[in-house]
This record gives C-alpha cells, sequence and structure tokens, in this order.
C-alpha cells in the first residue's frame, strides 16, 4: 500500500498551535515536544530529556474515532436520491464499531510486542491515547434502493494521532501524527465490506508502526534536548 504524507493535518493541532503556523508547515516545537525524525510514523515530537526505557507495560485509552467534520455534508450533495445519502445514525454506528475495533487493533499489537497492558498507573506504565481521525470515506455503501454499484480508486483516508505520557505524573512525553490512504490499491467496486477492510488494514499497520516506534524510542533514550 502506498502511503500518503501530509503536513500536519490542521484537526490535529487546531487547540494548541495557530493555523497561520499550520500553514507554513509543521512547526519545530508543540506543547513542549521537538519534532524528531522517525522511521515510522510521519510527525513525531518528543520531550527533550524522556526515558522510555522504565516501561514495560502500557495503559490504553479507547481509541477515538471521529470522521471529517464536513465529510457527510460533502457526501450527501452529491446524492440525486434520499436513499443514497448518508444518515446521522450511520455515522454514529460507524464511530461506535471503529472504536472499538481500533481498541482491540491496538491492544493486541502491544501485547505481541511484549507490553503488558495495565488497568492502573505504575512506574513502569506508559498510558497511550490513540485517535483515528479526520476520516472521510469516499464511497461508503448505503442502503440505496435498487442495484448500483459504486466504484473509486480509493476508499478514502484517515489520520492517526498518538499521544503517550507517564502513567503517574501524567508527563506529556510524547506526539505523533501521520495519515494514510485506504484501499488505494486500483479503482473497484466499494461496499462496506471493503470499506471495513481497507480501513482496518491501515489501523493494523498503524498499531504495528506504534509498538516499532516505542523500540526505536527506547533505543535513542534519554531522548537528546
Amino acid at each position: 500500500m502506498k502511503r500518503f504524507r501530509m503536513i500536519v493535518p490542521a484537526l490535529a493541532l487546531a487547540l494548541t498551535i495557530p493555523s497561520a503556523s499550520v500553514a507554513k508547515g509543521p512547526p519545530a516545537e508543540w506543547d513542549g515536544l521537538v519534532r524528531v525524525a522517525s522511521k515510522q510514523l510521519a510527525y513525531v515530537y518528543l520531550q527533550p530529556g524522556a526515558d522510555f526505557r522504565g516501561y514495560s507495560k502500557v495503559m490504553l485509552e479507547p481509541t477515538e474515532v471521529a470522521f471529517h467534520k464536513n465529510w457527510m455534508k460533502d457526501y450527501n450533495r452529491t446524492q440525486r436520491s434520499l436513499s443514497g445519502k448518508v444518515s446521522d445514525r450511520d455515522v454514529e454506528e460507524a464511530v461506535a464499531a471503529g472504536i472499538k475495533a481500533s481498541s482491540d487493533i491496538f491492544a493486541k499489537a502491544w501485547q505481541a510486542g511484549g507490553y503488558t497492558l495495565a488497568s492502573a498507573p505504575g512506574p513502569d506504565v506508559l498510558r497511550v491515547t490513540t485517535g483515528i481521525l479526520n476520516i472521510s470515506v469516499n464511497a461508503p455503501d448505503t442502503m440505496t434502493a435498487g442495484i448500483t454499484r459504486t466504484y473509486s480508486d480509493e476508499a478514502g483516508h484517515a489520520t492517526l494521532v498518538v499521544e503517550v505520557r507517564d502513567s503517574v505524573t501524567g508527563a506529556l512525553l510524547g506526539r505523533a501524527v501521520d495519515q494514510q490512504i485506504a484501499g488505494d490499491y486500483t479503482t473497484g467496486w466499494r461496499t462496506a465490506m471493503t470499506n471495513r477492510s481497507d480501513f482496518r488494514q491501515i489501523a493494523e499497520q498503524w498499531a504495528r508502526e506504534s509498538v516499532k516506534g516505542m523500540a526505536e524510542l527506547k533505543a535513542r533514550s534519554p531522548i537528546a534536548p
């Protein structure tokens, strides 16, 4: 699958960095974190001096899932019939299913990487928050009357945001942002099943890369100022 890189998404930075800064490109610092190069994710910011070597457990928050703010409105504007439009209920159900599926994917990836899942803070516990945001689906499978087929050269795209903190002190240690296209193999018939499969693949890839990224951070610890 081809990877799609972009300037740090405005949604991920809107609360902390002025829009003018985002327009000029990824900032060198973000909430006291310094941008560093990474082999795993597009944009990684770390706390200078942070030491990740003592963490052997992770306390995972449920993955946040959110569609692009105007996605439903923009998509429905292109549909002539009511049956082809996406409803609020469709989005709510997709978000609920996405939270469960993504949370399970990240939990399994951390366990496969040798980490114990913790339910309470501790000196060896890292609190990890993930979000799959800015989701845009090019051809959602709606209950359209009659036999219809929708084709697209990709399923859509989404943005990953990962934040890690010390579970005891709450100290912010790092944050990462990445974006990928889902299902960009070739133009094909899009259904609910293929869309779920395509987005699941990028969630699984992000989960693996998050765990690999932690191995990279441990090797670089303590993080140079």
